[in-house]
């Protein structure tokens, strides 16, 4: 069953931080590259970068993200007003669409330049992070991986499609046995679909929680294992009907995007694989 939680990552966004700092651009730097990702924020100022080979202006607000062996220095432009910067090294995450422990942009390049609104959101993140970096207060690592993580995310949101609105399913009742009637229709009339429980929960202005626990108590299993026995026995019956779709196209149409783990699934169930099945099912 789909899980919004990981929308944007393959799993669960936990960076490992490495440092932050804030810093005037008072020399130029050597060039060189880091085994890590770092993101320079322009707090204040104008500078220039020279990254891979090009040379880039930079003001208050804009971004630099190098990620690892992207090779770069910075320039001053002004020594009586250096830049003031904000710099945060991290690693281990993983994006949807970008190679791991890699954030891309847009336009395939190195710098991002925001909005007013979105500097201001970008700026507040940074300084709460330097905040937390000059206590001494217990859990202060995590305080700063939690602004950070809502610092990419506002990243990472101007560089990612937007996923299409979720259709609608309306419930008319919250009563115990209404609700995993309702359930069980929309599973059955959407099985091919990606769905997502806590988008159900939603729609029914109910917890996800709630409505597994309700779903079990009624019919003796999770909505997830009835979900898979719907598209399995969907699976058995378009194996023999539509006997010129490989197995690879009968997984799509049932909601796998996983071919290994359709097979996986349906060999556990009915002790072979599809393939097998189809073949005995010809031969018989």
């Amino acid at each position: 069953m789909c899980d919004c939680r990981f929308d944007i990552t393959y799993n669960d966004l936990n960076p490992t931080i490495l440092f932050v700092s804030k810093g005037k651009m008072t020399k130029n730097s050597r060039y060189h590259n880091h085994d890590f990702t770092e993101i320079t924020f322009i707090l204040s100022g104008k500078g220039q970068y020279f990254v891979e080979g090009n040379t880039y202006d930079v003001s208050a607000g804009d971004l630099l993200i190098c990620n690892s062996g992207v090779n770069h220095n910075n320039i001053v432009i002004n020594e009586k007003e250096p830049t003031t910067e904000f710099f945060v090294g991290f690693t281990n995450f993983h994006f949807k669409n970008m190679p791991s422990n890699v954030i891309s942009l847009k336009n395939g390049d190195y710098i991002m330049h925001t909005n007013n609104k979105l500097r201001q959101e970008l700026t507040k993140y940074c300084y709460a992070m330097l905040a937390e970096n000059e206590t001494n207060q217990a859990g202060k690592y995590f305080m700063i991986k939690a602004n950070l993580i809502q610092f990419l995310l506002h990243i990472i949101r101007q560089n990612i499609e937007p996923c299409p609105p979720q259709a609608g399913y309306h419930f008319d009742s919250h009563h115990k046995n209404d609700v995993v009637n309702q359930i069980i229709s929309y599973l059955d009339t959407h099985y091919n679909e990606k769905i997502s429980l806590d988008a159900i929960a939603q729609n029914m202005y109910l917890s996800s929680v709630y409505i597994s626990k309700i779903f079990k108590d009624e019919t003796g299993e999770s909505p997830i294992n009835y979900l898979i026995k719907i598209r399995l026995e969907k699976a058995k019956e378009m194996l023999v009907s539509l006997k010129s779709d490989s197995v690879k196209e009968i997984a799509t149409l049932v909601g796998y995007e996983d071919v290994y783990h359709f097979s996986k699934l349906f060999k556990k169930y009915y002790g072979m694989s599809p393939l097998h099945y189809r073949k005995n099912f010809i031969r018989s």
